[in-house]
């Protein structure tokens, strides 16, 4: 199983082709599609890839599903024996990104692609 780690949206995260996730808002339209140049580590069967700090040529290729609303999150300020009480509500405003493939200059580490496609059907076929 290969999986890479990026940075996106301040934050690092472990994807994986073929997965969804929800990150913060990324303001791209969506049904867009979104590549991740920020890799700092890249899993393949044969072998581990470290950046220093991002790994060369290394890209992460995604498409934007929708944009949605986390779950919402009460946020109560009491100051005791003061009567004073703020209670407030926050909704995090995400995005859905779709993971499609890992690059590593050129060469597809995991996903779906057209090279891989036509190998397969190459392979299958009775001719």
């Amino acid at each position: 199983m290969s999986y890479a780690i990026v940075e996106v949206g301040g934050q690092q995260i472990r994807v994986e082709p073929g997965r969804f996730y929800d990150l913060n808002y990324l303001g791209v339209d969506p049904d867009s599609s979104y590549s991740i140049d920020k890799v700092l580590l890249v899993n393949d069967e044969e072998e581990v890839r470290v950046g220093q700090p991002f790994v060369e040529g290394a890209i992460v290729e995604g498409r934007i599903l929708e944009h949605r609303r986390g779950r919402k999150i009460i946020v109560y300020k009491m100051r005791p024996k003061k009567k004073t009480r703020k209670k407030r509500g926050h909704r995090q405003e995400l995005s859905r990104l779709m993971i499609s493939a890992i690059r590593i200059n050129d060469k597809v580490i995991g996903g779906n692609s057209k090279d891989t496609s036509e190998a397969k059907t190459e392979a299958t076929s009775p001719l």
